[in-house]
């Protein structure tokens, strides 16, 4: 099997971890609350990573420090508006709406930096909007405040793509990306003493839940994207992010029985057609010309 075949089959199973951390995150926040759940996965999920990465660790400079503590604290805001998102509204719901920052980014591009984005770019934003519409609006055309944090989660993403892309061009990026693990893992310690009562997992069920999102969602999802990202291309890379909601969708299915409405699945449509139509425009402007 050649390497780009593994590294596309290996960032399939991160994609499969990433649709499931919705529902583990449901289940997780029955008995834990919001920023003592964030606190154990990123803690947890740093350590696992920080032994693997350790070489990188130790060779790491105080500008890469500097730098991982600023991008921890919008990372920080991502996994906030996504936990207390999730209790808020369902599964099927949080999969979609959170995974709207490749949509966002051309959007704060043109309003924050002026960069001008071309018409297949527009249609897939004015695509996205209405599928948002078009979702979250259910039977009764209300929002409701789990999917309007959902869509900040992705709104804050995205900025933390843009930071990163500026933050990262020269250091280690592997050691940046451990480092804003254990950031974002002691911001949320301090939030839950401080606004909460923290406790740990008190039956093997919880655990289960809480190793599920810092072991397999955070940390072996971030080494594999890590390595795999380097043997295959970057449209294969966002190609295959793209279906994450529909992963998320299923899961809720069977684990949870959610039904999107009529008018939900059209939601859906639209949003997923958006999200191919960004990742997949320089094939389509090769089949156009």
């Amino acid at each position: 099997m050649k390497l780009q075949r593994k590294a596309d089959l290996a960032l399939i199973m991160v994609v499969m971890f990433w649709g499931t951390s919705n529902l583990l995150t449901k289940v997780g926040l029955g008995d834990l609350s919001e920023f003592n759940l964030i606190a154990l996965r990123f803690v947890i999920a740093f350590a696992l990573t920080a032994v693997i990465f350790r070489r990188r660790l130790a060779a790491v400079d105080l500008i890469t420090v500097k730098r991982a503590a600023m991008l921890s604290v919008i990372l920080f805001c991502v996994f906030i508006f996504a936990t207390f998102g999730v209790r808020h509204t369902t599964v099927s719901n949080a999969g979609f709406l959170t995974c709207l920052s490749g949509i966002i980014v051309p959007m704060i591009n043109f309003a924050v930096f002026k960069i001008k984005q071309d018409k297949l770019t527009v249609i897939s934003i004015l695509m996205a909007l209405a599928g948002v519409w078009l979702l979250i609006a259910g039977t009764s055309l209300t929002f409701n405040l789990g999917d309007i944090l959902c869509i900040l989660c992705s709104v804050a993403f995205a900025v933390h793509i843009l930071v990163t892309e500026r933050l990262t061009r020269d250091v280690d990026s592997v050691a940046l990306g451990v480092i804003q693990l254990g950031f974002v893992g002691v911001y949320a310690v301090v939030f839950s003493f401080m606004l909460e009562t923290p406790t740990l997992p008190v039956s093997v069920s919880n655990w289960m839940v809480v190793l599920g999102l810092s072991v397999f969602s955070t940390a072996i999802a971030f080494v594999t994207q890590t390595v795999a990202q380097k043997y295959t291309t970057a449209t294969h890379t966002g190609l295959i992010f793209t279906f994450e909601p529909l992963f998320s969708v299923l899961i809720a299915y069977i684990f949870l029985g959610e039904i999107l409405s009529l008018r939900g699945y059209a939601g859906a449509v639209l949003m997923l057609a958006s999200l191919l139509l960004i990742e997949l425009k320089p094939d389509f402007r090769k089949v156009v010309s």
